[in-house]
């Protein structure tokens, strides 16, 4: 599976590493690690201090694939993993390829 700016938001996350590059909660704003965990409105991410749940709605994330690293807004994943590609699809048609 290959990752674009584009696709980012309907293909699987779970194993792809990640850094919280905004957030609300600006304790959670630069926190990283490994995506162990989606529900419809949270990220676990394995940091090295343990498991992270990061709330999805009010967190800007960078995500890091063998394709390169994107940045998506947490509303643009706020769906459960197995509802995302088909409700994603606005999103999906906003982002631009790089």
């Amino acid at each position: 599976m290959s990752y674009t700016n584009r696709n980012i938001v309907i293909n699987e996350l779970i194993g792809l590493r990640a850094r919280v590059i905004g957030s609300l909660d600006k304790k959670q704003k630069g926190i990283s690690g490994k995506v162990t965990d989606e529900t419809k409105n949270t990220l676990m991410l394995a940091t090295q201090k343990g498991e992270v749940r990061i709330i999805k709605s009010t967190s800007t994330f960078r995500f890091y694939t063998p394709d390169g690293s994107f940045v998506v807004e947490g509303k643009e994943i706020s769906f459960r993993p197995d509802e995302r590609t088909g409700k994603a699809m606005k999103y999906y048609k906003r982002r631009k390829e790089r």
